[in-house]
C-alpha cells in the first residue's frame, strides 16, 4: 500500500479497511484523497456544499416524534430522523451531491456510479443533472426488475443505466462493473461510490459526507427532548446511512445498534447478515466482515431489500463492532415487512424496506430497557410499493 496517503487507511484495533486496489486505480485514489482533503479545508467548497444541501436537497430534515408507534412497541419516546424527506427520497443525495461537487472541482467531466435499490443511482443522476455532468449508473438486472420505478427516474434525469447480468445481478456485481469502468476512464471520470465501503479513501469520504445526518439529529433531539436518547438505531447494508447517523454519538453514553438483513433463513445464501454470519475477508478493495463459503469465495446473499443485499459491511462499521462500540442485530424479510406496515398504519409514514429492518427491532430495545430511541429513517417506501403489494396481505 502506498505510504503517501494523508489520511488513516485503517479502522480499529484489527485494521479493517485498507486499499486493496489494482495498480491502475492507485493514482486516481491518491488524487481523490488529495482533492478531498483540500476541499474539506476550503471555505468556498464547504459553502457551496452547504448551500446545495440546504437549498437543493432540503436540509435540515425533520426529527419527527412517533408516539403511536412508540406506545405499540413499548417505548416512551420514539424519534425518526427523516431522511425520506430529502429531495430524492433517501439519504443517498447527501453524499452524491458532495462527491459530484468534488468531481467538478477536480475537473472531471463524467460520473460513474453503482446502485442496488436505485436510490444512490437516482441521487447521483439528480446531482449530475443539477451540476451538469454526464452520468452512467451500473445496476444488477435483478435489482432493475424489482426497482423499475427508480430505473425510470434515473433515465428521466438523463443518466445512462447499464444492466449488469453477471452473478446474482445485484449490488455486488454492480460495484464490480462500476470499478472496471472507472479504471478504464479515470482520467476523465469520477466514481461516486454510494456506500461507506470500497478502497481508501471512499469509506472516509462517504461517511464524512453523510455525518450531516447525525450532526443534525444530535442537535435536534437535545433541543426537542432535552437530553440524548437511550439508543440510536439504523439499518445497515454497506453503511452510509448508519455510519452517518451514529458517528456523532460515538462518544456518548448510549446504546448504538445497526440492523442487517436477515433474509428468509439462517443458512449461507439465505440472508445478508455479515456479522455472525460472515468472517474477515477482502471485497471491493477493503478488509471487513464478509459472507464467504467454505473455500473463501464470496457467498450469495438474499434480502427482500435491494439496498441491504450486499455480502460485506463497511470497514469502519466492522471496526466499531469489533471495538465494542455498536451492537449488530438482524431482522428477517417478514419482520421488516410487518414493521413497515405497522409504521404506515400507526404514523402515516411509508418507509423504505431498508429502514424497516431497524423498525423491526424497536421492541427488542424496549425489552432491553430503552425508553427513548432515535431511529434513522433512511428513505421512503415508494420504490418498494410493488414488493409491499406482492408480499403483504392487505
Amino acid at each position: 500500500m502506498p505510504s503517501n496517503f494523508k489520511l488513516p487507511t485503517r479502522f480499529g484495533r484489527s485494521g479493517f479497511g485498507g486499499c486493496y486496489a489494482p495498480e491502475t486505480l492507485m493514482t486516481p485514489l491518491l488524487e481523490l484523497e488529495e482533492a478531498f482533503v483540500a476541499a474539506m479545508g476550503d471555505p468556498e467548497f464547504l459553502h457551496a456544499l452547504n448551500s446545495e444541501l440546504h437549498d437543493f436537497v432540503g436540509r435540515p430534515t425533520a426529527l419527527t416524534s412517533a408516539p403511536r408507534l412508540a406506545e405499540a412497541v413499548g417505548l416512551e419516546n420514539l424519534y425518526l430522523k427523516r431522511e425520506d424527506q430529502c429531495l430524492t427520497g433517501a439519504h443517498k443525495i447527501n453524499n452524491a451531491i458532495a462527491q459530484v461537487l468534488l468531481a467538478k472541482r477536480m475537473g472531471k467531466k463524467e460520473i460513474i456510479a453503482e446502485t442496488g435499490a436505485g436510490q444512490h443511482g437516482v441521487a447521483t443522476a439528480t446531482a449530475c443533472a443539477r451540476l451538469g455532468l454526464n452520468c452512467t449508473v451500473y445496476m444488477g438486472e435483478v435489482d432493475m426488475e424489482r426497482q423499475q420505478l427508480n430505473v425510470f427516474r434515473m433515465r428521466m434525469l438523463g443518466a445512462k443505466v447499464e444492466a449488469v447480468e453477471s452473478g446474482q445481478g445485484t449490488l455486488k456485481e454492480a460495484v464490480n462493473a462500476a470499478l472496471r469502468a472507472w479504471a478504464a476512464r479515470c482520467d476523465v471520470a469520477h466514481y461516486v461510490l454510494g456506500s461507506a465501503l470500497g478502497p481508501h479513501p471512499f469509506p472516509t469520504i462517504v461517511r464524512t459526507f453523510q455525518t450531516v445526518i447525525g450532526d443534525e439529529a444530535r442537535e435536534q433531539i437535545l433541543k426537542r427532548h432535552g437530553s440524548l436518547p437511550d439508543a440510536v438505531i439504523a439499518c445497515v447494508g454497506g453503511g452510509s446511512n448508519s455510519s452517518g447517523l451514529i458517528k456523532p454519538f460515538l462518544n456518548d453514553s448510549l446504546r448504538r445498534v445497526v440492523v442487517e438483513a436477515g433474509g428468509h433463513g439462517t443458512q449461507l445464501g439465505e440472508h445478508a447478515a455479515r456479522i455472525g454470519g460472515g468472517r474477515i475477508g477482502v471485497l471491493h478493495g477493503c478488509r471487513t466482515f464478509l459472507l464467504q463459503n467454505e473455500v473463501g469465495h464470496t457467498a450469495e446473499t438474499a434480502s427482500v431489500s435491494a439496498g441491504l443485499d450486499y455480502p460485506a459491511i463497511g470497514p469502519e462499521l466492522a471496526a466499531w463492532f469489533d471495538d465494542g462500540l455498536i451492537d449488530v442485530w438482524r431482522a428477517s424479510d417478514d419482520e421488516a415487512l410487518a414493521a413497515a406496515q405497522e409504521l404506515c398504519a400507526l404514523e402515516g409514514i411509508l418507509p423504505a424496506l431498508e429502514s424497516s429492518h431497524a423498525l423491526a427491532r424497536l421492541r427488542d430495545l424496549a425489552r432491553d430497557g430503552a425508553r427513548t430511541v432515535l431511529l434513522g429513517l433512511s428513505g421512503r417506501g415508494d420504490k418498494d410499493s410493488p414488493t409491499y403489494r406482492s408480499r403483504l396481505e392487505i
